[in-house]
């Protein structure tokens, strides 16, 4: 059941299997959206603890540890014994993520019962990584082995805060890694509580190590240090880069990055409006707009162009907006005060340059940070709206003559996270599915992330995947060892 007065019993930072205060001594607020309120004062993390958590995770890594020691399948049981406690807690996971995040507690309780099951994907995975024998030239016996790549550092987003927590944790524990985690400062509660519970599962000390900050300090210091071999990032291309950069400039550490998008969603004209105008509603205003794959550039047939905008208009007109705790509610607030003002001022610019605003565009309420969600029509790709990433509730309705002319104007843009066609033409989904150039094509559908399938993007939107087998390749080096065999007698 969701508890709107749910008990915060985590604030402190995660190192060896303990909870501390930082090194200096700091705090930061986490706020809830839904009000605009302190929820808590959380230990504010910076180098000087990222290198404790360091030293604690590299500690847990060496070749005699625990960790270093365990069977495969034992790293697998402990991934589902998490999964389980989770299991036990999910009313409480929920109701924290939807406090500090604002999201509508069913969805918050969609994501965590996600997460559970990233980790039991992960749990039966832990055992199966394994390398190749090799058919060697000469008197030789080759293999390959799959190993570890040691302390790792991951940084997660405000978005989705526990499946971004799973999608980190779970590839990096089966791969056999220990962890650096540095949450979003916007949303740090469900990390903490998940740093108790591996405890509580028993994962060894120093394996886990969950770090709260900010991006410049927290996070810098992860991407800088000469001990974490790999960071796993999620978040926008403009912080991608300097991770990048600061991995390359330290020693050269592995990275994986899931960043931005603004993703295309073609509707056929051969599409069923209202199947389709569903969809698209879902695909965009999906977590109030705060999600990377968001089909924020809907662009529709010019045939059926007025009939789906009036039925889009309908849709949103009808989201109900509100408290996340409120019976009903589908739509709660944007995260922040910061991100509610880029949204509103996106909302001010389309309309300044041309863009028709059909329904939205306005504040909700006198306290938090709710937008109404927000159509606009008539949009034109060198609006600002089309091009760059809203993160937030706003949907530009594009108008197209000829699917290779969608598929053209789909692929100008520096993303290339997802894209999705609604049509009852096979050929035509196969030929937008081969042609766009997008990590993830959904047909007929939107938002089909799986734990099974690799998730990630083209261009700009990212390297490397996340879910999935391909998820491991980010943990792992590749080892050869050759055997010089006795000469035959």
């Amino acid at each position: 059941m969701a508890n709107p007065n749910q008990e915060i019993k985590y604030t402190k930072i995660f190192i060896n299997n303990q909870f501390v205060d930082a090194v200096s001594g700091k705090t930061f607020p986490t706020i809830n959206p839904s009000t605009g309120k302190k929820l808590a004062d959380i230990a504010e993390g910076d180098k000087a603890d990222v290198d404790l958590a360091v030293k604690a995770a590299k500690a847990a890594f060496v070749r005699t540890s625990t960790w270093r020691q365990m069977d495969a399948s034992a790293r697998g049981a402990l991934l589902w014994k998490l999964s389980t406690l989770m299991e036990r807690d999910v009313n409480v996971l929920s109701s924290l993520e939807s406090l500090d995040n604002g999201k509508a507690f069913p969805n918050s309780l969609y994501d965590v019962q996600g997460s559970i099951k990233t980790f039991r994907y992960y749990a039966g995975l832990a055992d199966k990584v394994g390398g190749d024998t090799i058919p060697s030239d000469g008197p030789h016996f080759s293999y390959t082995r799959r190993e570890p790549v040691g302390v790792v550092g991951q940084i997660i987003p405000w978005n989705y805060p526990i499946s971004m927590l799973a999608w980190k944790w779970g590839p990096a524990l089966a791969a056999g890694c220990t962890i650096v985690m540095k949450p979003a400062e916007q949303t740090p509660l469900t990390a903490l509580y998940m740093a108790a519970l591996s405890k509580e599962a028993g994962f060894p000390d120093g394996v886990i190590n969950v770090v709260p900050g900010y991006g410049p300090t927290a996070g810098g210091a992860i991407s800088t240090h000469p001990d974490i071999r790999k960071v796993a990032f999620t978040g926008s291309v403009e912080v991608g880069k300097i991770i990048m950069a600061a991995a390359a400039t330290s020693n050269l550490k592995k990275v994986s990055l899931e960043l931005g998008g603004k993703s295309p969603l073609v509707i056929c004209e051969d599409a069923d409006i209202d199947k389709a105008a569903m969809i698209a509603y879902m695909g965009v205003f999906e977590n109030q707009g705060q999600c990377c794959v968001a089909a924020t550039r809907t662009f529709v047939h010019e045939s059926i162009y007025d009939k789906f905008v009036e039925k889009a208009a309908a849709l949103a007109k009808a989201r109900k907006v509100g408290n996340p705790f409120a019976e009903g509610t589908v739509h709660g607030p944007q995260i922040d005060d910061t991100q509610y003002k880029k949204i509103l001022g996106y909302i001010e610019v389309g309309q300044k340059e041309g863009a028709k605003l059909v329904t939205g565009g306005k504040p909700v309420g006198t306290e938090g940070y709710f937008i109404e969600p927000t159509i606009f029509a008539n949009v034109t790709d060198d609006m600002t709206i089309a091009k760059e990433e809203i993160f937030g509730p706003v949907q530009s309705i594009i108008k197209y003559s000829t699917l290779d002319e969608a598929i053209d104007r789909a692929n100008n843009t520096s993303f290339g996270l997802a894209a999705g066609i609604i049509t009852n033409d096979i050929n035509k989904a196969i030929t937008f599915s081969h042609a766009v150039e997008a990590g993830s094509v959904w047909v007929n559908t939107y938002l089909a992330v799986l734990n099974q399938a690799p998730f990630g993007g083209y261009k700009q939107s990212g390297i490397g995947r996340e879910l999935g087998k391909h998820s491991l390749e980010g943990y792992l080096e590749t080892k050869s060892v050759t055997i010089r065999l006795p000469a035959k007698v």
